[in-house]
């Protein structure tokens, strides 16, 4: 009995093999927990009760209001700086009422009275000069033409997204690499076990034939 227990005992790189496998065991499970709590949940229910559609522009308008941004510049330089807001409505192909368009949900989050919002400066007139140059854009180069915006009728049924911050590809590979990681674990335990015990018995059948 002493001498079958002692065969079974791992060597230091049978051990460390194993560790290494319940490590990534335990660190795809607690990924895909706290992705799909934190992010993966969230997203979800963004895109819930969402769809396309397809947009034509109706207004490009800046208001006289205007909104203040943080600008960096250095590791301990910061500042705030002011841009104007550019509103585009839009009409959709699912509703006859005006939408307000957004870059992203993001943008959406982060001023939902604005359309847009530039790369903060710290100069006014140049945040001022990139919101007229976005202006000038939806009104010359898209005018007319139709593309395509998302929305969600749950969330913001007066607002539609030009594109969205958690499409098809960025939800799969949130899911993807914590159970590619969970899978490789459990593939290391099960491969170290295995040769483990494929190692035991060979050297018991070696021992019989010696006997």
């Amino acid at each position: 009995m002493a001498r079958s227990r002692a065969a079974y005992e791992y060597t230091e790189a049978e051990d460390k093999s194993m560790r290494l496998g319940f490590l990534l065991i335990a660190a795809g499970l607690l990924s895909l927990l706290g992705l799909g709590c934190c992010w993966l949940r969230p997203a979800l229910q963004e895109r819930g009760g969402g769809g396309s559609a397809n947009c034509t522009v109706l207004a490009v308008r800046q208001l006289g209001e205007r909104f203040a941004c943080t600008f960096s510049c250095g590791a301990a330089c910061r500042g705030t700086a002011r841009y104007p807001c550019l509103q585009v409505l839009v009409r959709t192909s699912r509703s006859p009422v005006p939408a307000l368009l957004h870059e992203d949900e993001r943008q959406l989050r982060t001023n939902p009275k604005c359309s847009y919002i530039p790369p903060c400066a710290r100069d006014d007139q140049e945040n001022s000069e990139n919101v007229t140059y976005k202006q000038k854009y939806w009104k010359e180069k898209v005018g007319s033409q139709p593309f395509t915006c998302y929305f969600n009728q749950h969330l913001r049924p007066d607002d539609v997204m030009l594109k969205r911050t958690h499409d098809e590809t960025v939800l799969l590979h949130c899911f993807l690499w914590p159970l590619v990681t969970f899978l490789v674990g459990v593939l290391i335990v099960v491969l170290t076990i295995c040769a483990k015990s494929l190692a035991v018995r060979a050297e018991a059948i070696k021992k019989k034939k010696h006997l």
